[in-house]
């Protein structure tokens, strides 16, 4: 559909089988080129957040019903009740490792996130930089279409406002990054967010940080996202109305 629509993305060449559990195949059509933007920026955050409005509007029309389970780095209220989607692989590795100020930011965000009253969208859950292609500042490619979610619009657009800047090496972008990002968003859409909508967005944009800043201190990478956090962390709360 998106790609009828006119949308920079590759176009899917047969349906979607599944082989097995957790397997599934499909093909599309081969769309190399453009060029990965690096440094993010507030110009950039403007640029990615219109077209995220742009897909949002093409994909309105679609339930969202069928979709699974959000992929881990948006799956803040997983079904088993625990406060991290289970992963077998990473669940068995020694939790201490991983700061206490983490484990309360995602169980915090996660209550907020629970209390969200706002219907379900079909969106990216996956929106960073690294997934898109530009022809200077013309979108050339939209990738990994394997992480579409059903979520709310607002949780869609907060978690893309954190992570949109990343590349190799994920992080979470600067507050006036992430204001800018959803700002423009709304400006595309046409519409301004409800209070409750602002509050999910900003709330929504620590997530993908917080599980990477788990990953990193589970695999001992550097901290890259967990020192964004430290810095960041509290000022987010406060915006998505955790006090």
């Amino acid at each position: 559909m998106a790609a009828d629509a006119g949308f920079p993305c590759a176009r899917p060449v047969t349906d979607a089988d599944q082989l097995g559990p957790g397997l599934v195949v499909s093909a599309e059509t081969w769309r190399p080129g453009g060029t990965m933007h690096a440094g993010g920026g507030r110009p950039f955050a403007a640029r990615s957040a219109e077209l995220l409005a742009n897909l949002t509007g093409i994909l309105e029309t679609q339930s969202p019903t069928g979709l699974g389970p959000p992929p881990p780095w948006m799956h803040w209220n997983p079904p088993t009740g625990r406060l991290w989607p289970p992963n077998p692989a990473i669940d068995a590795m020694d939790q201490d490792l991983v700061p206490d100020r983490v484990h309360a930011t995602a169980r915090a965000v996660s209550e907020r996130l629970a209390r969200a009253e706002l219907p379900l969208v079909v969106g990216h859950g996956d929106w960073e930089s690294q997934n898109l292609r530009w022809n200077d500042d013309h979108p050339w490619a939209v990738h990994d279409w394997d992480s579409l979610v059903a979520l709310p619009e607002a949780a869609i657009v907060g978690a893309a406002s954190g992570a949109f800047a990343s590349t190799t090496i994920p992080t979470l972008a600067p507050i006036e990054w992430s204001e800018e990002f959803i700002g423009s968003f709304q400006l595309a859409r046409g519409r301004s967010f409800t209070e409750e909508e602002r509050e999910v967005a900003w709330a929504a944009s620590l997530w993908p940080a917080l599980h990477n800043a788990r990953g990193e201190s589970l695999f001992h990478s550097p901290p890259v996202t967990l020192d964004a956090l430290t810095r960041q962390g509290r000022e987010r709360l406060h915006r998505a109305g955790v006090r």
